[in-house]
């Protein structure tokens, strides 16, 4: 499938609560890798939504089709919901002593950095990409319940499967816009190389600073069984990876995985009336 998908996109008005004393110091079930790998990839939301709403919308001008006129003011209403949920969820984390908010100030200085380096059309390029690196992460997410467990059932849970759909609601917009204003198969494979080195490295290197900060991490016991448990993970599989590997095939789209009935079972589970995020919702 390689056209606009005509499903509406809209930001939805919703709230989460991280009161003290509500989350365990390794919230993601105890475990001491993961829970500094989501709290680093939560400290890089703030900027990185606002990057990509800045990269959409140099060129929303240019585009003319009414669909994914559309689809471009719901992604932009979509990320900037984020950037100001994870902003909320990253002073939470802060307090917790994971450092989301340096994490936050060096993800603005790169991205800015970028801003100045590449042209316009190669940092919407670098937003195709990594929007397609956190669809994947999503629908990972939402498809698999060995992941879902991962999160338990605290609030940081519920806000990540709302996270999780919206991305994977969004997940072409970015793509559409960067080939509607001419981008190249070849910018954008070679643009995701780039984003690939450095979105998993940033990943090995600010988690493993972060987790120096940890005095559990000077337990060997236990860093070596969160250690095995990652290799194990459910983010990790091969099906996942293969997935990843797939944007750089030339003549390639997001929705050549179709994630509608995903979609369709997640949307009453979360916003239902007796959904999860019922009590959430604006």
């Amino acid at each position: 499938m390689t056209e606009t998908t005509t499903l509406p996109i809209r930001a939805r008005r919703i709230h989460f609560n991280y009161p003290d004393g509500g989350l365990r110091r390794h919230y993601v079930q105890d475990d001491l890798v993961m829970s500094h790998v989501i709290a680093y990839l939560s400290s890089t939301f703030p900027e990185g939504e606002d990057f990509f709403v800045r990269s959409v919308r140099h060129y929303a001008d240019e585009v003319t089709d009414p669909v994914l006129k559309d689809q471009v003011k719901g992604f932009i209403g979509q990320e900037v919901t984020h950037s100001r949920e994870h902003v909320a969820l990253n002073e939470r984390l802060q307090q917790m002593g994971y450092p989301t908010r340096w994490n936050d100030r060096f993800t603005g200085r790169a991205l800015r950095w970028d801003e100045r380096r590449f042209s316009p059309l190669t940092c919407l390029a670098m937003t195709a990409a990594l929007e397609h690196f956190t669809a994947v992460f999503a629908e990972s997410l939402l498809g698999d319940e060995d992941a879902q467990a991962l999160l338990g059932s605290t609030e940081v849970r519920k806000m990540l499967l709302w996270h999780a759909y919206e991305e994977s609601e969004h997940r072409a917009v970015a793509f559409d816009v960067y080939r509607t204003v001419g981008g190249t198969e070849r910018r954008r494979i070679w643009t995701m190389r780039m984003v690939t080195l450095t979105f998993f490295g940033s990943i090995a290197a600010f988690t493993t600073l972060s987790l120096l900060r940890d005095p559990a991490t000077y337990n060997p016991v236990r860093l070596l069984r969160s250690l095995w448990n990652l290799r194990r993970s459910p983010f990790l599989k091969r099906s996942v990876r293969q997935r990843f590997q797939q944007y750089n095939t030339v003549g390639f789209h997001p929705d050549d995985v179709d994630n509608t009935a995903l979609l369709n079972q997640w949307r009453p589970e979360l916003f239902g009336e007796t959904g999860q995020l019922a009590n959430n919702l604006a």
